[in-house]
């Protein structure tokens, strides 16, 4: 029975600047959850900035896998980008990223192929090695504690799931009859028709690891900057050294994600990113909660080491007005070159981040807001 390899078009992957932005800007929506919001709260905004960030002109929407955190509700990308692809009708849509090691690979073929099958020619498949939670809540989802081996297996983890996206396994090996269904099976079946396109996969990294081995595979890479600034320049550097052509790129495309908070006022901008620096202090101390609000920050009392983390964390959140932000961003792609401006705002409420967002689109002169589909 013969196949046919699905593929990924450049321009599924290479988006085109709007306005007067230096490059494509994007989203990456963590779904974060307020102090006295729920849930569903924090995925309502999710749904009312995709719609907005798509009439403005955004290129791509996506969604990060993190897990037992009060604060972030983005547990479940598939089920989000699902509910996002209903809502929207043009902007890409995908995961940055899911947590590779966190799932077998047929799980994640099967989900993505679901999810072209939804919004054809909008999705993409953002892949980590990290668990995206503590070692504990990674050993619950992994059925086991040896995490440091799901991360090694990463390359061969990638193999596996590209196999099951193209369903080219080699005779004879064990899962050569098994398909990702929806997938390209369906297109070899007896009056099968099915796509011939299926989502492109994006390596994400916060070090040199993903770098290398996204420029080995010529795939697109996306660095996480918002969180590991000083490795940013290292990482595309060595990306862009390693890069070979292949199928899916014949140069190297890569995009950083970057924490920005636009607001109508300079103060207001400061009292929202430190509440998201305590937010940020209660996490990383092993207190997880909801974001608090900026009146609950202002009244914390910081200690010493805390006021030091929260000064070296917000260094690296561009936040101000719009004119401060857009300054911000320019001088960040001069810098780095990235090909893509992905960009998370981590606020409180759902509106101050929805109109950051606008406010962003504003200042680059993005296409006026167009009613929503």
């Amino acid at each position: 029975m013969s196949r046919r390899h699905p593929t990924v078009a450049e321009d599924e992957i290479r988006g085109t600047a709007q306005g007067t932005a230096p490059v494509p800007l994007s989203v990456l929506d963590l779904v974060t959850v307020g102090a006295g919001r729920t849930a569903g709260d924090a995925l309502r905004t999710s749904v009312a900035i995709a719609r907005l960030t798509e009439s403005r002109g955004f290129h791509r929407y996506w969604v990060a896998e993190h897990h037992s955190m009060p604060g972030v509700a983005s547990s479940s990308p598939a089920v989000i980008l699902a509910h996002l692809a209903a809502h929207t009708s043009r902007i890409r849509l995908g995961s940055g990223g899911v947590m590779l090691p966190n799932h077998a690979p047929l799980v994640i073929a099967e989900q993505f192929g679901t999810l072209e099958a939804l919004a054809p020619g909008r999705i993409d498949l953002g892949l980590g090695r990290a668990p995206g939670t503590d070692g504990a809540t990674a050993a619950a989802l992994r059925r086991s504690d040896r995490l440091r081996e799901g991360a090694d297996d990463f390359p061969e983890q990638l193999m596996e799931l590209t196999r099951f996206l193209d369903d080219d396994f080699p005779d004879g090996h064990p899962y050569r009859r098994i398909h990702a269904v929806p997938g390209p099976v369906q297109a070899t079946s007896p009056g099968g028709v099915q796509s011939p396109h299926r989502p492109p996969v994006w390596l994400l990294g916060s070090s040199g690891f993903s770098a290398q081995l996204a420029g080995s595979l010529g795939l697109p890479f996306a660095f996480a900057h918002h969180f590991s600034a000083q490795n940013t320049v290292p990482a595309l550097d060595l990306y862009r050294e390693s890069f070979r052509p292949s199928a899916a790129l014949d140069e190297p495309y890569a995009l950083i994600g970057v924490s920005a908070l636009a607001t109508d006022d300079e103060k207001e901008a400061r009292r929202q990113v430190r509440a998201a620096a305590l937010s940020m202090i209660r996490l990383r101390t092993g207190r997880p909660g909801l974001v608090p609000t900026p009146e609950e920050a202002e009244a914390h009392e910081f200690s010493p080491m805390e006021e030091e983390f929260a000064r070296s964390w917000n260094a690296n959140v561009i936040h101000g007005t719009a004119d401060e932000v857009r300054a911000g961003l320019d001088d960040l792609h001069k810098r780095t070159g990235a090909d893509e401006l992905m960009l998370t705002g981590n606020a409180h409420s759902g509106d101050v981040r929805l109109r950051s967002y606008e406010l962003v689109a504003d200042a680059y002169g993005l296409p006026a807001a167009a009613a929503a589909s």
